[in-house]
């Protein structure tokens, strides 16, 4: 791809670009595992761009992505961060994700704002599963892809042995539409025997671009490398004739015809915004003191010219906030407006601020809009629908917020203080309100059990954890009915630790977490009969209720029965619903270790009254008191929840998790062949058994499993084991 010069890069470090029309906007998300240098690319991307003044930097010294006091203490990217910059007369939106399992929202949310995906792959590491995962998602919404190869001064580096591995791993049954557009060049050998890479060879112009001053200087290759450069040169020709429209290309290649590299290389640019052709490219950051990395311009090149505007990728589908059926939108800048909260989050100083992509119209400072947030009431969201006045409108670039006055179709924006919005939001006309479809959002399945540190911890902890909400939406916040406990669902451990730190960071709110406790139960294991006695008289007014009950099992899930076999009036007929009562109160208290009574049949056969002390209370109490003694001379089950269990993982991981869930006391159903090389298994596995499986699924699968799951029932949980939750439960 051709050269571009100094004018078309912004003029001073820290200048953020603003776009007029939706043809000049690129959004290009980054993705790719932890520690495959995309945070670095991004620097090394926007300092060649003459965003930054030296690598990461902008003029008043703050970086440009990983900015957050969480990421800094980590060294480790936790959420999604906008770096834009100018290039050739375009806007570039780069979207810098997380790498790290555990902030896959943030990683789909990056999707979602983005046309385009840049795969970054380490050179040292190669392709893992949770790539190739992500790589067939994006390939079933047809997103346009490339790959960068990093470390490539790693001593395990190798550049054609990644180019393979790309192509086994990602190319599927079509390994061609994988093939690199340079070949990197080597340096003079260092004492180590190490030959660092100095610069890039391109195959269609058949020019070499050395970076080894810190500039890049365009000449000739290497006569010597000319054999291997041509038969790369011959693939990718053949690559992108197979992947253009042009059905005469290929007969007039095979006739010896030499090809304009121009129409090539328009070809290769069309095949790669449909989607239909992935070029592989190698980038390094820049050297200190240095403008370009390593690749950086052509990596711009392939963005600016390759990959697709706004407007030529189809917008998420739209609904009225009634769920009626609406129009698609179109990226018009003049079209009606619709916008989604891509990422929330709060600051001290100017509160809740949401980035947002606007899929039509055009969002401008000071209008009033309307904020829409449905279907995720099961993880702890309101659905809401409010009409807001928004502030200011600004582009943020590391710490700093640039005010622009507008944000038009296809571009991506901050807006403060829209104080009801959470990330999936949609911010549409308050006049025409609308309702984008949310993207997919894995379920969390790592429960964390909280308490507040102290009494003033106690007041804010709920602000604290409805901020959190609508921040987060892979996050889900449970207040068990049976246990009392706040539960945070997160998707992992480094999530649930970072949750946990901006709740003591950002809000001032201290927690302690404690042990997930999952909602057991009791029943009667055999027949039993008791006899509830209250009678007192201590002056003036007495109590008097007796009441005898036999309590018989019932099968799983036939839950509570009560029988009244009262013959001549032994119990009043008033007084037989507060014996009821009295019995089911008792069964939510427990009659053993404290968990609540089910499946038992409970039938009142006798009792007595008195004329004056007789009450409904007194009944009440002795209805409790049966149940007790009952219990008292019966056998009590334990009973805990068992899940069904869905786990997809790749075929070579179906023995080892298999092997695994029996070691869970788990019953596994069955299997079942999953697209793209992948098995389902289904089990029921006790739910004490799998409260870390998210974490232990992900070692034993190097990431790439999934699972479900849901309750199925609750089974009586093997006497040695119910004596051991008994005395841990005993001993809180």
């Amino acid at each position: 791809m051709a050269d571009n010069r100094s004018e078309n890069r912004p003029g001073a470090a820290g200048r953020v670009p603003v776009a007029d029309r939706p043809d000049t906007v690129r959004n290009v998300a980054l993705v790719g595992p932890s520690g495959t240098g995309k945070t670095t690319l991004v620097e090394a991307l926007a300092l060649t761009a003459g965003a930054v003044n030296r690598a990461g930097r902008v003029e008043e010294g703050t970086t440009v992505s990983d900015y957050d006091e969480t990421e800094q203490r980590r060294h480790r990217s936790v959420q999604l961060s906008l770096v834009p910059v100018a290039w050739d007369g375009v806007k570039v939106n780069l979207l810098d994700t997380p790498g790290y399992a555990d902030f896959v929202g943030e990683l789909r949310a990056g999707l979602r704002a983005a046309d385009a995906a840049l795969f970054v792959v380490s050179a040292a590491d190669g392709v893992d599963d949770a790539t190739r995962t992500l790589w067939e998602e994006c390939a079933a919404v047809t997103m346009p892809r490339a790959v960068v190869v990093t470390h490539l001064e790693s001593e395990r580096a190798g550049f054609d042995e990644t180019v393979e591995s790309c192509r086994d791993v990602l190319g599927g049954d079509r390994p061609d539409t994988l093939l690199p557009l340079h070949l990197p060049l080597h340096g003079a050998p260092a004492a180590d025997g190490h030959r660092p890479v100095t610069g890039l060879a391109a195959l269609l112009d058949r020019r070499a671009y050395d970076y080894s001053s810190g500039e890049r200087a365009a000449g000739d290759p290497d006569p010597g490398l000319s054999p291997a450069l041509e038969q790369a040169r011959a693939a990718l020709i053949e690559g992108i004739i197979a992947g253009s429209e042009d059905e005469t290309l290929m007969d007039r290649y095979l006739s010896g015809e030499e090809l304009d590299p121009k129409m090539l290389l328009e070809d290769l640019e069309r095949a790669v915004a449909r989607g239909d052709f992935h070029p592989v490219l190698a980038a390094a950051p820049a050297a200190d003191g240095s403008r370009h990395g390593l690749g950086t311009v052509e990596l711009l090149e392939l963005v600016t010219r390759g990959f697709p505007g706004p407007p030529e990728r189809p917008s998420p589908a739209v609904t009225t906030v009634r769920g009626e059926p609406h129009p698609p939108l179109a990226c018009d800048p003049e079209g009606p407006l619709a916008a989604e909260v891509v990422r929330t989050s709060s600051d001290p100083y100017v509160g809740r601020v949401s980035l947002v992509r606007v899929f039509s119209g055009t969002l401008r400072p000071d209008e009033t809009v309307h904020v829409s947030g449905h279907g995720l009431a099961e993880r702890g969201h309101v659905d809401h629908d409010e009409d807001m006045r928004i502030g200011a409108l600004s582009v943020p670039f590391g710490r700093q917020q640039h005010t622009v006055s507008k944000c038009v179709a296809g571009d991506l924006a901050t807006v403060a203080r829209l104080t009801c919005a959470e990330t999936g939001d949609t911010v549409s006309a308050a006049d025409d309100p609308l309702l984008i479809e949310p993207w997919p959002m894995p379920e969390p399945l790592l429960p964390v059990a909280v308490r507040a540190h102290g009494r003033a911890d106690e007041d804010r902890l709920s602000q604290g954890l409805a901020r959190l909400v609508a921040e987060d939406p892979t996050m889900r916040l449970e207040r068990s009915p049976d246990t009392g406990q706040i539960v945070l669902w997160c998707m992992g451990e480094a999530h649930a630790d970072v949750l946990l730190e901006r709740l003591r960071t950002r809000y001032g709110v201290a927690v302690d977490a404690v042990p997930h406790r999952v909602p057991l139960r009791e029943t009667f294991a055999t027949r039993a009969s008791g006899r509830g006695r209250h009678v007192k008289q201590s002056g003036g007014h007495g109590q008097f209720a007796i009441c005898e009950i036999e309590v018989e099992p019932l099968p799983t899930g036939a839950g509570f029965e009560f029988v009244d076999r009262v013959v001549g009036g032994a119990v009043p007929r008033q007084f037989i619903p507060s014996v009821e009562k009295g019995v089911r109160a008792q069964m939510a208290r427990g009659v053993a270790t404290g968990h609540p009574v089910v499946d038992i049949r409970v039938t009142l056969v006798d009792g007595k009254a008195h004329s004056v002390d007789s009450s409904d209370a007194a009944f009440q109490t002795a209805g409790a008191l049966a149940l007790r003694e009952a219990a008292a001379g019966s056998r009590i089950l334990l009973l805990e929840p068992v899940d069904r269990v869905r786990v997809v993982v790749p075929d070579e991981y179906v023995g080892p998790v298999m092997s695994d869930l029996s070691g869970r006391r788990g019953r596994v159903l069955g299997t079942e062949p999953v697209q793209g090389g992948r098995t389902c298994v289904q089990a029921e596995v006790p739910g004490v058994e799998i409260d870390r499986y998210a974490v232990d699924l992900r070692s034993l699968s190097h990431g790439s499993g999934s699972f479900d799951r849901a309750y199925a029932r609750h089974e009586p949980m093997p006497p040695q084991l119910a004596a051991k939750v008994t005395a841990a439960e005993s001993a809180e």
